[in-house]
């Protein structure tokens, strides 16, 4: 008994250290496409309502990279049966509705507050994802992603 139970354990080990950052590909797909929906309905909304040009041109620098970016998660999704869909990230969400409420300097500050941490967890997760066992077209995505989002969080820096 004490045997079947290390040796199913340690197969669970061995199936969890071989499947990558994420439980499957379709996880990641899903996230990553939440994830651009987000930012580009951000992006629109700093480009929108910010005070300072900084920001307002990093937002629309937001939608148009993300934009191209889930077009290309998008490709990828479809040819592992994963459907794309038009769900903002729940913390986004979130994010989006304490934007609204903001103006002027407030809203540029918390804006660029969001987008360093949004960012900086984006590009982890996506390094994991490049480092995963998952199908290579799945973490050449991540890697192709992996610039934009560097760069967007330079310029979160910066703006913020």
């Amino acid at each position: 008994m004490a045997f079947m139970r290390l040796v199913t354990a340690g197969a669970a080990l061995l199936f969890l250290g071989t499947t990558g950052a994420w439980a499957s590909p379709a996880a990641f797909l899903t996230k990553a496409i939440e994830g651009d929906n987000s930012e580009m309905r951000l992006g629109q909304l700093a480009a929108e309502r910010a005070e300072k040009p900084s920001i307002r041109a990093f937002g629309r620098m937001l939608e148009r990279d993300h934009r191209a970016a889930r077009a290309d998660a998008v490709r990828v999704a479809r040819r592992h049966g994963v459907s794309a869909t038009t769900a903002m990230a729940p913390e986004a969400a979130v994010e989006r509705r304490k934007l609204v409420r903001l103006r002027g300097r407030a809203f540029d500050r918390e804006f660029a507050r969001y987008m360093v941490r949004d960012h900086r967890k984006d590009i982890a997760d996506f390094e994991k994802e490049v480092a995963s066992r998952d199908p290579a077209d799945v973490r050449s995505l991540a890697r192709r992603t992996l610039p934009a989002l560097r760069k967007h969080l330079t310029t979160a820096q910066a703006a913020g």
